[in-house]
């Protein structure tokens, strides 16, 4: 087990160089870079301009690949927007955002950085990239933790029942209820949650947006928990109506396959009861898959599945800050934030892996033909 551990992380470092490689071509690839930004609130026209302007200089980033616009003064320049704009404006923004030095430089001088752990500080946040990914995470943990207890509490016992009462009438209406929360995306029940609970435009219970609300600092212990219970109510149900679909389907089918197997027909042959075939018997092996998957789901539902939902709810998570780093291009948010999950996430495939060993002692990744 121990090669395989090894094997694995040593896999990590391509796997980690290739993705940033490929994101940062992309990105740098699409228009409208930071210094295409702060071209357009100078002149007013730009989409957008919730950020403030000025963060200090960041080796992190890279510039944008454009056809170049004749400026004012009819010298060239590779900037939408830079129309009438002083050339040597330009030059100090390329400089203060680190796009005066080639591509490829830039690159290495930022995975240098990451591989420390210093991701800079934000463009236009005047804010460290940890700081600013810090304070947004209690939100991204709150809908995270909550969503995947939920998902874990109703999806096993049901994909449980399912598989019990395969074939029944009972089964019948619970796989169309799973199959309606799998067709539909968490967002579209969220949007349908808003209409119909948080008065837009039948019932006024739930607030529309944020984690708490104005005056929590002022209220009891037990306020300031029912008032967090009753903001994130929306958000959390939202993302468990559209995440416990697969997880059940998952419990059953794994529980069918094991109530199939000899080693079941043999424990029914001497006599055992049936909730002790089932829970003393199928379960452990039944449960091996997802179990060992809980880590890698609980990232996912943690850093990636509430973007939409925090935007939705207005609610300033990762998810939503992460949204407006590509809207305003800030480079150092979206490469630093990229490079730290994909690591995470690349790690919890191996914890998922060692998990699986764990729970079953059979199971040996070294001996493989």
């Amino acid at each position: 087990m121990a090669a395989y551990v090894l094997r694995r992380i040593l896999l990590l470092i391509p796997t980690l160089v290739g993705i940033m490689v490929l994101n940062f071509v992309i990105i740098n690839a699409a228009p409208g870079g930071p210094v295409e930004q702060v071209l357009a609130r100078v002149k007013g026209t730009a989409v957008q301009a919730t950020a403030r302007i000025g963060g200090g200089g960041s080796e992190v980033g890279g510039g944008s690949a454009q056809k170049p616009i004749e400026s004012a003064g009819g010298s060239g320049s590779t900037y939408h927007g830079a129309r009438g704009i002083d050339p040597a404006f330009i030059k100090e923004l390329e400089r203060q955002f680190g796009f005066d030095k080639p591509a490829h430089e830039r690159f290495f001088l930022m995975m240098k950085s990451f591989l420390r752990f210093d991701f800079g500080n934000s463009f236009f946040r005047d804010r460290s990239v940890v700081s600013l990914v810090v304070d947004k995470m209690p939100v991204s943990i709150s809908l995270g933790v909550w969503t995947t207890l939920l998902v874990y509490l109703i999806s096993i016992p049901l994909g449980i029942a399912k598989a019990v009462r395969d074939g029944s009438r009972f089964d019948v209406w619970t796989s169309g209820a799973v199959i309606l929360g799998n067709a539909i995306p968490s967002f579209l029940f969220a949007i349908l949650l808003i209409v119909v609970f948080a008065g837009g435009r039948y019932l006024d219970w739930f607030p529309l947006r944020g984690l708490v609300s104005d005056d929590w600092s002022s209220l009891s212990p037990g306020g300031k928990v029912a008032d967090y219970l009753w903001h994130i109510t929306l958000p959390v149900l939202s993302m468990v109506i559209g995440g416990f679909a697969g997880l059940t389907m998952l419990t059953k089918n794994s529980f069918l396959d094991q109530i199939n197997q000899q080693y079941v027909v043999t424990a029914r042959a001497k006599g055992l009861s049936e909730r002790r075939v089932l829970y003393g018997h199928v379960f452990r092996n039944a449960m091996l898959i997802v179990i060992a998957g809980f880590p890698a789901a609980f990232v996912g539902m943690l850093f990636t599945g509430a973007l939409l939902t925090e935007v939705i709810f207005s609610l300033d998570g990762v998810g939503l800050l992460g949204f407006e780093a590509a809207i305003n291009r800030d480079y150092p948010v979206m490469f630093g934030t990229l490079y730290f999950f994909t690591l995470l996430g690349l790690l919890m495939k191996l914890v998922e892996d060692v998990t699986y060993v764990l729970v079953d002692p059979r199971i040996d990744f070294d001996r493989r033909d």
